[in-house]
């Protein structure tokens, strides 16, 4: 019993290396930043031709006392 499921353990973390090393090429082409997505999360910019996101900075307010 204790070697079927060290198999099954095996096999499934085997199949899981080529489903996470997978290389997508993802990015969207664009010529100018209106070509990229629009994100509520994400700032996209279109830099080298193809649209790269950033996270937007959102800067802390001090608390008042």
């Amino acid at each position: 019993m204790t070697k079927t499921l060290k198999f099954v353990y095996s096999i499934i973390l085997f199949i899981t290396l080529f489903l996470v090393a997978k290389n997508v090429d993802a990015l969207k082409k664009c010529i100018t930043f209106e070509d990229c997505p629009i994100s509520k999360t994400r700032v996209y910019k279109c830099l080298h031709g193809e649209c790269r996101y950033t996270i937007p900075y959102i800067p802390k307010v001090p608390k008042v006392k």
